[in-house]
């Protein structure tokens, strides 16, 4: 039984480069394959191993700077389903084109579930959709905005053309609720709030 383990951690490292080596010697001499990114936005990836391999990189990522709060979501396989353990250097761990942006500093203000009915049918409020394309056309909210995006890296275009029409509307952005999406989320949320001071509402 192999323990996977998926993980992502918005933290600003100094000098993300030097991190690589060593967290690649740690996932080898624990016998944990996969691929992990990191940035100077933090860290992202998958990982599997055994239990004590797994816990092993868990503990030793949580000492890198800003990371000792990082959460992961774990999951288990009857094979490997990893070859080889590979960890990269990337310009951001979600790609958006806007390497600058820190969700670790300042996302939005969240909606609770409960509350997210009446919250979107409130006057001031405008429902933005920002999954891309085919996302979008298998399912939405009654009246979201639909950019038309093929990917989430022509996001910030899109709200740049548009962002105007919004001013005097409080902001919501609707997005899957699952892993992948919710990093999308973040980092969606701080590039709005860097370019309009006005509160974004998120759908965690």
């Amino acid at each position: 039984m192999f323990i996977v383990a998926a993980l992502y951690h918005f933290t600003r490292f100094k000098d993300h480069r030097r991190l690589c080596d060593p967290l690649q010697n740690k996932c080898n001499s624990s016998g944990v394959t996969g691929s992990l990114l990191v940035a100077p936005e933090g860290i992202n990836g998958t990982i599997s191993g055994s239990r004590q391999g797994i816990d092993n990189v868990i503990e030793y990522i949580k000492t890198l700077p800003g990371c000792s709060n990082i959460e992961h979501k774990e999951s288990v396989a009857s094979l490997p389903p990893f070859p080889r353990m590979k960890v990269k250097i990337k310009k951001e761990i979600v790609t958006m084109g806007q390497p600058d942006v820190n969700p670790a500093e300042k996302v939005g203000k969240y909606v609770e579930p409960k509350d997210w009915d009446s919250f979107i049918n409130a006057s001031d409020v405008v429902l933005i959709d920002t999954r891309n394309d085919y996302e979008v056309g298998i399912g939405t909210f009654k009246g979201a905005i639909n950019p038309k995006t093929k990917s989430f890296s022509e996001f910030p275009e899109w709200w740049e053309e548009n962002k105007d029409k919004f001013q005097n509307k409080k902001k919501v952005i609707k997005v899957e609720i699952q892993k992948t999406i919710s990093k999308r989320l973040m980092k969606l949320g701080e590039h709005i709030l860097h370019r309009l001071l006005q509160l974004l509402y998120l759908l965690p």
